[in-house]
């Protein structure tokens, strides 16, 4: 009997093997080679508030926002998860899934603490231009603490994969191509000549020569500023001539058509305010994926891509104006003819594309209050002014905090090194004088944001975006529409201006589209950081090294 039930149980062990071995060889073999994009282009729209996909949508051809929204993957809840919402920030935190308090761009501007000297983001005096006898490409990404993910596909590709950044804002050029990109370009006002720096090459390549030989932005520049449709079928129509628009230095008024032809006068530089900057940037685009044949190489390039005039558009006049709103017409059949070359160059489907902005920007002041909502500009030369004259009283010393900029107080610790003075005691004197005014909200201690009794969401993007090394040691918080000014930033009463933690500043649009993008739609909250590991997961490549976003699921097929 014993032996019946021993040949049951070693036929039993028998036949499990067998179906074991029969599982084994019909298992589905892992793939030998990895797939990837021929090509991944990032669109930033600079200034670009998330409602401008839908508040034009209408007129919208089908092959520019359209066409990403139909075919794409759209974020409808993403927003920047710190402060200050800058382009310097916003470029950098896209492309390194980080934040100022570990990327170290803690604004377009800022004052390194242990100087008391203001550092522009990208300047670097040891690199020279190269393209012009302007200083204007004296810039370089190395103020930037970590790698992005366009420094990790170069990395992951043994730097086969060719990186190119394009803006015609040097940071919007540089920051997203990296630390290890084979090209950074910008635009200088001076030759109106598209430039570079030692810190990628001596000298520009032939065809950016041929480029900036074509005069581009003069033969852009006389054709004049005209709408593409009749002023009264715009949204913005009801009144183009009125007192929340800015208006060109000789020009008789804020109003369509601009005659750029009479008014540029040499200046070049003009065409970042108006929409032929974004049609030049493009154009230079398409020549750098025709010349440096990227995506055609069998290995997926990068080309970052950042459109500045929206920005300068914006800032001039607003969100609620016919300019603003024909730079998003215009911008759109830009977008439609550069995805039908990239259709034609790659093949549909063959390359990946996102788009999203560096931050969004706030209704004009003046507008919202004729309008009965609460809004208003602060004084922060006046602040200024009176906190160094109230710490001078007190201790006798002068010119104790050296700015207010990105709303922070930055201290002079030179001089209070001097003076023999308690810093601590200083910023207390400062949170007390600042949440006496009544447009600040709050004002935290940077050091002591985790503590403050503020809500959750203020806290987290205040750490977030204390840099201890090039942020200012309080952190003004305004009531929601109040700013320290609008249009260049004097306190002009004119166009709009950003920097806030308000969903106006800070709802950005996230789109995606193209290879190994799914088509659809999340309400849920996602983040700008979120962006570059998305990207990376998509890549099957590392994430940048001081990412803190996660992967959008949804998105990736």
């Amino acid at each position: 009997m014993k032996i019946k039930y021993l040949i049951l149980l070693l036929c039993g062990f028998a036949a499990v093997n067998a179906n074991a071995q029969t599982k084994k060889k019909t298992a589905p073999a892992m793939a030998t080679t990895l797939s990837r994009p021929k090509l991944v282009v990032g669109i930033v729209v600079d200034q670009m508030r998330w409602d401008y996909l839908y508040r034009f949508y209408d007129r919208y051809s089908s092959g520019g926002f359209k066409r990403m929204l139909n075919e794409g993957f759209s974020c409808e809840n993403a927003t920047i998860d710190y402060i200050p919402t800058v382009t310097a920030a916003g470029h950098t935190a896209i492309y390194t899934g980080s934040v100022p308090a570990i990327h170290g761009i803690a604004g377009n501007d800022y004052v390194i603490q242990a100087t008391g000297k203001s550092m522009y983001c990208a300047a670097d005096s040891t690199v020279q231009t190269v393209g012009s006898t302007s200083s204007a490409g004296q810039m370089s990404p190395r103020n930037m603490l970590v790698t992005t993910v366009t420094d990790e596909l170069r990395l992951a590709t043994n730097f086969r994969s060719k990186v190119i950044g394009i803006a015609l804002k040097d940071r919007g050029g540089i920051l997203p191509a990296g630390h290890t990109a084979n090209a950074a370009y910008w635009f200088d006002d001076k030759s109106g000549n598209w430039i570079t720096s030692t810190y990628y090459m001596t000298d520009l390549p032939q065809w950016v020569k041929d480029f900036n030989s074509k005069k581009l932005p003069e033969t852009y520049l006389k054709k004049d500023w005209n709408s593409l449709y009749p002023l009264n079928t715009y949204q913005q129509s009801t009144e183009d001539n009125n007192k929340y628009e800015g208006k060109f230095k000789g020009a008789d008024a804020p109003t369509m058509p601009v005659k750029t032809s009479v008014l540029y006068k040499g200046n070049l530089g003009m065409i970042r305010s108006t929409p032929y900057g974004n049609t030049l940037t493009l154009d230079l685009a398409t020549a750098a994926v025709n010349n440096e044949r990227l995506g055609a190489r069998g290995v997926t390039d990068f080309l970052a891509v950042s459109l500045s005039s929206t920005d300068y558009v914006g800032h001039q006049y607003g969100v609620n104006a016919i300019e603003t709103e024909d730079t998003y017409l215009r911008l759109d059949q830009d977008i439609t003819a550069f995805l039908t070359m990239l259709d034609a160059k790659l093949g549909k489907g063959n390359y990946t594309v996102f788009l999203t902005a560096d931050h969004g920007a706030a209704h004009n002041s003046t507008f919202l209050k004729d309008h009965n909502i609460p809004a208003g500009n602060w004084d922060d030369a006046a602040t200024l002014k009176n906190l160094n004259k109230l710490l001078a009283d007190k201790y006798n010393t002068d010119k104790l905090i050296i700015n207010l900029d990105n709303y922070q107080v930055n201290f002079n610790y030179a001089a209070i090194r001097k003076a023999k003075l308690d810093a601590e005691v200083l910023k207390d004197d400062c949170i007390k004088y600042l949440q006496k005014q009544p447009e600040i909200a709050f004002a935290i201690d940077m050091q002591k944001a985790a503590t403050a009794n503020i809500p959750d969401e203020l806290r987290m993007r205040i750490i977030n975006g204390y840099n201890i090394a090039n942020s200012g040691t309080i952190q003004i918080i305004l009531k929601p529409a109040y700013y320290t000014g609008h249009g260049s930033g004097d306190g002009g009463p004119t166009g709009t201006t950003h920097g806030t933690w308000n969903p106006y500043d800070a709802h950005i649009p996230m789109v995606f589209m193209g290879w190994g993008i799914n088509h659809g739609a999340t309400a849920n909250a996602t983040h700008m950081t979120d962006i570059a590991p998305t990207i990376a997961a998509l890549l099957h490549i590392q994430a940048p090294n001081g990412s803190i976003g996660h992967v959008v699921n949804e998105v990736i097929k």
